[in-house]
């Protein structure tokens, strides 16, 4: 995308999702207002351009695939992108309705729905990248705008975008925050979840727990082995690992290794 004097085309996709990521978008304000005159936004529902099979220099996209239309229309917008790229715990691994992986989904619409058979769903909620090539992926549930900003800057001066793999333990002594593990034996996801919301929910006197992914090299044998330490059972340790991110290879070995403790 650097060095062209016209502008790149993009485009916001959403998929199952709770829509949080796109309004990191819109919640940018002036700097979106700045954003769309170096770009032109050519399809972004939430925003007002619609046009989700037109050719794009860069897609967004947020939300897991759930549903079989879903799976027709990850490869559409992959053929119509020159880059795709996932936004958000949804698109990067299942999100929360990912949950229902490890569940009866046909049992729990039959519960609901009184025509379960008007619901089209797929046995398990997926990231992005299960079903097509991906470029980059913001993590974070929601992603943040100076994060999308910070790959948008970078993609239009030609260069890769960096994502914060460090851990939220690096925000939390940069920022000066008493570490509510060490301090007040409170369970805490920070020493294996990546950095980037700003230590947020430390910064407020509680736990983090694992919105924005895990982080590089992220140590969850040993978070699990200070956990039980903590007097935490086998199945609230896997309950830790198996919420926003489940999906997420390091989480999701870790709950499965909790859960295999558990049921020994």
């Amino acid at each position: 995308m650097g060095g062209s004097t016209v502008r790149p085309r993009v485009a916001v996709h959403k998929f199952s999702s709770c829509d949080g990521c796109q309004l990191a978008f819109l919640n940018l304000g002036e700097s979106l207002l700045d954003l769309a005159q170096r770009v032109e936004l050519v399809h972004f529902a939430e925003a007002g351009p619609l046009d989700p099979d037109a050719e794009v220099d860069v897609a967004f996209v947020e939300g897991s695939v759930s549903t079989p239309e879903d799976l027709d229309r990850i490869q559409r917008i992959r053929t119509h992108s020159r880059l795709l790229i996932p936004i958000g715990a949804c698109a990067t691994a299942g999100g929360i309705q990912a949950l229902r992986n490890d569940a009866d989904g046909a049992q729990w619409v039959a519960q609901i729905y009184s025509h379960p058979e008007a619901i089209a769903s797929l046995a398990h909620s997926t990231p992005i990248a299960a079903h097509v090539k991906v470029d980059f992926e913001l993590w974070g549930c929601p992603v943040s705008g100076p994060q999308i900003l910070q790959v948008v800057n970078a993609l239009l001066l030609g260069v890769a975008p960096h994502d914060n793999v460090d851990k939220v333990c690096t925000e939390c002594k940069r920022r000066g925050y008493p570490c509510v593990m060490v301090s007040r034996g409170v369970p805490c996801m920070g020493p294996v979840t990546r950095a980037g919301c700003g230590a947020l929910c430390p910064g407020l006197g509680r736990d983090c727990y694992g919105c924005y992914g895990p982080a590089e090299n992220a140590n969850t044998d040993s978070l699990s082995a200070q956990f039980r330490g903590l007097g935490l059972g086998a199945a609230a340790i896997e309950q830790r690992f198996r919420s926003i991110n489940s999906q997420a290879p390091a989480f999701f070995a870790a709950a499965d290794k909790a859960r295999a403790g558990r049921d020994e």
